[in-house]
């Protein structure tokens, strides 16, 4: 059964609820009428006038509702999920030219994965709207110094500038082999640091397997221990 109680916390409640009007919806309809006369009055009124339109990476979100899993969708708009800002993050050591950043054998810890098993947790969806990449050098390998390690700009490490980066989730693409050369914003004041707005944000839903790919061409003159810094922004829900 259909409720409506978190509906009014999104600017595209009706993209949420799958509307195309309200005739022919029972589901919809007959929520409505069980709601008190101001409610409904309400609900009807944020329905047909959603007001200023949401920002940044929760807009995009909004724009994706069709495409989340019918649970979260439910969960949403019952008001038991709703959506916050995020940042999904792993640290690897450069250990070899090829370095994946989420892998199944991961356990969550603060400061080092943010995720168990290379995966999103049951009801939750992540969409990204940007990746963050640094790179720092621990002073030993120790999981205390690697977390307490200042990770900054890519552009102090050039075999890690003329590599590639890629992302995926369940095979799908996400992020295509691109050059490193895009996490190089040190003097773009008008950008982050380490930080690439995707163009096409896309959505990764909960218990799919996520690959995340550094490739490097060399690793001349790369400290042998160098770790990398990935960073998946976007909007997440969460209970």
């Amino acid at each position: 059964m259909l409720e409506l109680e978190g509906v009014e916390e999104y600017n595209n409640a009706g993209a949420l609820l799958g509307l195309d009007g309200l005739e022919g919806n029972e589901e919809l309809l007959g929520a409505l009428r069980r709601m008190n006369p101001i409610k409904r009055m309400r609900m009807m009124s944020k329905l047909a006038n959603p007001g200023a339109s949401s920002k940044g990476s929760r807009a995009e979100m909004e724009k994706h509702f069709a495409e989340l899993p019918q649970n979260i969708k439910d969960g949403l708009a019952k008001g038991e999920l709703r959506l916050a800002d995020t940042i999904i993050y792993s640290i690897k050591k450069v250990s070899s030219k090829v370095t994946k950043l989420f892998e199944t054998q991961d356990v969550k810890t603060i400061g080092l994965s943010s995720l168990s098993a290379a995966r999103l947790p049951k009801n939750q969806a992540l969409l990204v709207s940007g990746v963050y990449v640094l790179a720092g050098i621990p002073a030993d390998l120790t999981p205390d110094n690697i977390i307490a390690a200042s990770y900054g700009k890519i552009e102090d490490f050039p075999a890690l500038c003329t590599g590639e980066f890629s992302l995926k989730a369940n095979k799908k693409v996400i992020v295509p082999e691109t050059s490193m050369t895009v996490f190089k914003t040190a003097n773009n004041t008008l950008m982050p640091l380490g930080y690439y707005k995707l163009s096409n944000p896309r959505l990764i839903q909960d218990d799919i397997l996520m690959e995340c790919t550094v490739e490097l061409g060399s690793m001349a003159n790369l400290d042998a221990k160098t770790h990398i810094y990935v960073g998946l922004h976007g909007t997440i829900t969460t209970p």
